[in-house]
């Protein structure tokens, strides 16, 4: 018998990117699947659209954008409480699916009950022989360090199942019995930063994360959040220092800060300066006492 799997996607104001998206998962091989759409507080008429484009799939709607991990979560908890969902397919709205990405990464997570999340190959979109990331590294000062494969052509390099220590939620599958256990997203990282958290979470308690070369997805990249925007700027800057303020002993605090202010303040800011991009020299600045202000109330003066 094949597991159900909910495919989630996740919309805000994105109803042009849809199509690819949506389209790309319903020619999918696997069996016994379910696209749902989670509109998070649109004004593009994201749901009309798609309603009217594809009828018999799900549309769930917030009245108001409840961030990407409060979208999520919304999802999360329907797709698992309601449809008794075995595994759900977290995907962004900005991609689209190899015909085999569910079945593949399936395969892999029902190897292990403590198979968290599997990822697979995420190539550029416009690019569709560059990889953007196969997974990410643990680095020893920064935690989550850079991602694997990064802008690299695909030569097979990274054909082997493996274990990984973090990945990219661009599209992850995620398993039942984890979020019965730990939850789903934390929304206190509305966005960026908020796999890093989850994944951080499901480590404690003895999940691992898979990455498969046989599911594949092409992304469009930030189309919906924009690169460079304040906002992602804020939380970018922000949210790094609050999942490690939230999980790591303290003798790991003094060279992750000595880092931080270094390369993600004081050279950032100054790249920014010359470019004459103020607003993300504030973004950046107000993301660190923002993450200053979080780990006193929330760690330090407990």
């Amino acid at each position: 018998m094949f597991s159900k799997v909910i495919v989630l996607i996740l919309s805000y104001n994105g109803k042009d990117l849809l199509k690819d998206s949506i389209s790309s998962y319903l020619s999918n091989d696997y069996e016994n699947f379910e696209v749902v759409v989670i509109d998070n507080g649109s004004t593009d008429d994201t749901k009309s659209f798609v309603e009217l484009e594809w009828p018999k799939i799900s549309l769930l709607r917030t009245e108001k954008n409840l961030g990407y991990s409060g979208g999520f979560n919304f999802g999360l908890k329907y797709a698992f409480k309601e449809k008794q969902a075995d595994f759900v397919l977290i995907t962004n709205n900005d991609v689209k699916s190899d015909s085999r990405a569910i079945s593949e990464l399936v395969k892999v997570a029902k190897k292990n009950s403590m198979i968290g999340f599997v990822t697979g190959k995420v190539f550029y979109f416009d690019k569709p022989n560059v990889l953007q990331t196969v997974g990410k590294k643990e680095d020893p000062v920064l935690w989550n360090g850079g991602h694997i494969g990064h802008r690299e052509i695909d030569k097979g390099q990274y054909d082997s199942i493996q274990e990984r220590d973090f990945i990219d939620d661009i599209f992850m599958l995620v398993s039942k019995d984890l979020y019965f256990k730990i939850g789903g997203y934390d929304t206190e990282f509305f966005l960026q930063y908020e796999d890093f958290d989850w994944q951080a979470r499901a480590k404690k308690k003895g999940f691992k994360i898979f990455y498969t070369p046989f599911a594949k997805i092409w992304h469009k990249e930030s189309m919906t959040i924009g690169k460079m925007s304040f906002r992602t700027v804020f939380y970018v800057s922000r949210n790094h220092i609050v999942v490690v303020l939230k999980h790591k002993e303290k003798s790991f605090l003094k060279p992750f800060f000595i880092s931080i202010f270094k390369n993600k303040l004081i050279k950032a800011t100054g790249k920014h300066l010359i470019k004459g991009k103020f607003d993300a020299c504030a973004a950046i600045w107000l993301g660190f006492f923002s993450a200053l202000g979080w780990g006193l109330k929330n760690r330090f003066l407990r």
